[in-house]
């Protein structure tokens, strides 16, 4: 599995030479073996890339993102066959029943909801209204069917940006977020995909337009760390656009560790193991399996691994 996060600026041309990414920069050529990477992030109306590369791309399990004019994820590029016995896992997941996906979806959205409150007290957000949020957490039923996780969100964007922020609006923070939320979700789906499972089958998010429900549903609990890192790492700059600078830091989240018994993992690492555990909790019908996705391990990690 590779590391490396390429991120493509316009007017770059990229092609295959041997095993190897070549990048033609005008004047200059990088090559990069495609052993070490993981995801390709493209962005600019003139960007070339050859179809011999991504053929190349696929058999590698490389992830290529396109991004639109306001630079942010639009599609993903993902090869076929990336699991040993797809088909049987495809029809396993298809099998899957409500009370297997309700159970599932609980402990994500609780998972999510605790890492909301974490960030709001690391924040030092008022007591009342961690309170709040503590308490709309002890009422999460079965698949969340009073969507205690909704309330949950107005309570904690509102207490993190204001009483009069709306994720609709078209402001930095949310082009930020929107931004960071993108980059883990196309991480997301190179797990999900990698591991057999069909990215459009989810287990709470259902939109028959959407070809990522699953992948929407076990990103969850890493949206708090990247809000946490939104707010700390780049709007607490004097900034007002979403600038190239901006968006490298966002990407390079995907490098950021966390402490996984003991151990610093990196977060693509981790989002992996999280699928794994996933996968494992719904065979065994034990849903304690489910791997916890905890803020406290990613602040865990030294300041300068962050």
């Amino acid at each position: 599995m590779g590391f490396r996060t390429v991120f493509v600026k316009n007017g770059d041309r990229l092609n295959l030479k041997l095993d190897n990414l070549e990048v033609t920069k005008s004047t200059e050529t990088f090559t990069i073996p495609l052993f070490d990477i993981e995801n390709i992030i493209l962005e600019g109306d003139y960007t070339v890339i050859t179809s011999r590369l991504l053929a190349k791309l696929a058999q590698f399990h490389i992830s290529v993102i396109v991004c639109d004019n306001h630079y942010l994820p639009c599609g993903q590029f993902l090869g076929f066959g990336q699991y040993h016995r797809s088909a049987k896992r495809a029809a396993w997941q298809a099998s899957w029943t409500d009370v297997e996906k309700g159970n599932s979806w609980t402990e994500v959205v609780s998972n999510k909801i605790r890492n909301q409150i974490t960030v709001a007290e690391k924040l030092k957000v008022a007591t009342e209204r961690i309170e709040l949020m503590d308490d709309l957490l002890l009422e999460i039923g079965f698949a969340d069917s009073t969507n205690r996780e909704g309330h949950v969100a107005k309570v904690y964007f509102n207490s993190l940006f204001g009483m009069g922020f709306s994720r609709e609006d078209n402001i930095l923070p949310n082009h930020c977020l929107n931004y960071g939320y993108s980059i883990i979700r196309g991480q997301m789906a190179r797990c999900v995909v990698s591991l057999g499972l069909l990215p459009m089958l989810g287990i709470f998010h259902r939109n028959e337009y959407n070809s990522y429900n699953l992948v929407d549903d076990l990103m969850e609990p890493f949206r708090p760390l990247m809000d946490y890192f939104v707010l700390t790492e780049i709007l607490n700059e004097d900034v007002e656009f979403l600038t190239y600078e901006i968006r490298l830091t966002l990407i390079n989240f995907l490098n950021h560790k966390m402490m996984i018994k003991g151990k610093k993992i990196y977060m693509s690492q981790v989002m992996l193991d999280y699928v794994q555990s996933f996968i494992k909790a719904i065979e065994k019908n034990d849903y304690s399996l489910l791997m916890k996705i905890n803020f406290e391990d990613y602040l865990g990690c030294d300041e300068s691994e962050i």
